[in-house]
């Protein structure tokens, strides 16, 4: 009996240590699960942030990259070559997508490596537009030396032509004034008739029939030779113009209202040259009368007479 009860206390006490022994490993175990599990999440989360960091420091080198390359575009176009607006327009899109980079949030790894590909794409673009920049640069460099050069030439050669054009001014006024005649000795006297046709001088105007006007022109080799015409401008005391009283128009907006006109066939020598003012129906009357020499339209001298 004894035997029989001690044999009972055995088993529960086996089944006892048996149902601890479950209870412990089915704890150490569950523990261990949530332990390892707890690592995983920490190592999942660790690994996250990391890869946040490195795609937002490449975000940011990303940035840097471009800003650097605007830098290098604003220099580019500072030289002013016929490249210039391709470059505004490269800027141009530097800024934009610097402006979508900084408002992409926690950029994903392919957007990364888009950004990459596109700063890759302009960073080849501006080496070759530097390059353009350099030659363009070196072409206008020759071509202002060689502007320059020209402008030397052409400097000289107007120097050298503004010079002879001066000479040829200067020598042709020189020609003219040495072939200008130089009339002198300008003078009128009153005529009087006798019966038998002789005239002599009076100061009567009431025996005066006509004015005569007389003067004298140089002799000159180097005037031009033949046919001279002069116009005599006879005024009475009323500033009227006596004689034939014509206007005549010399195309350069002078004009001259004559007396008569002398005439006189020049050969280079000195010779005088004589006009005469006949009396009309009306006869000369007292006072003076002025007389104006003109060779066209321009005066060679005057000289006047008084009647009385």
């Amino acid at each position: 009996m004894k035997k029989q009860y001690k044999n009972k206390w055995v088993k529960a006490l086996l089944a006892v240590l048996f149902v601890f022994g479950l209870g412990a490993t089915f704890f150490i175990f569950s523990r261990e699960s949530n332990e390892i599990e707890e690592k995983t999440k920490e190592v999942t989360i660790d690994q996250k942030f990391n890869d946040s960091n490195d795609e937002s420091l490449s975000q940011k080198n990303i940035l840097d990259s471009l800003v650097t390359l605007k830098v290098a575009y604003d220099a580019a176009i500072l030289e002013k070559t016929s490249l210039s607006q391709q470059l505004e327009l490269e800027k141009k899109n530097i800024e934009n997508l610097m402006e979508i980079i900084k408002a992409s949030k926690n950029p994903s790894v392919a957007q990364i490596k888009v950004y990459r590909k596109q700063l890759s794409d302009m960073k080849i673009a501006l080496e070759t537009k530097v390059v353009e920049v350099k030659k363009l640069k070196s072409q206008n460099k020759n071509l202002l030396s060689e502007i320059e050069s020209q402008n030397v030439v052409m400097y000289k050669q107007k120097t050298e032509n503004d010079t002879l054009v001066s000479k040829q001014k200067k020598l042709e006024s020189t020609l003219k004034d040495a072939s200008k005649l130089v009339p002198g000795n300008f003078n009128v006297i009153a005529l009087r008739e006798k019966k038998s046709g002789q005239e002599l001088e009076t100061e009567k105007a009431k025996n005066t029939k006509k004015l005569k006007m007389s003067f004298s022109i140089n002799g000159n080799t180097v005037a031009k030779t033949g046919k001279r015409v002069f116009y005599i401008q006879v005024l009475d005391q009323k500033n009227k113009v006596l004689g034939e009283n014509k206007l005549i128009e010399f195309g350069n907006n002078k004009a001259l209202v004559y007396s008569f006109i002398v005439a006189v066939d020049f050969q280079g020598k000195a010779t005088n040259v004589y006009g005469v003012l006949n009396a009309d129906e009306n006869a000369f009357q007292k006072g003076t009368y002025f007389v104006n020499f003109f060779d066209k339209q321009e005066i060679m001298g005057s000289t006047a007479i008084t009647l009385e």
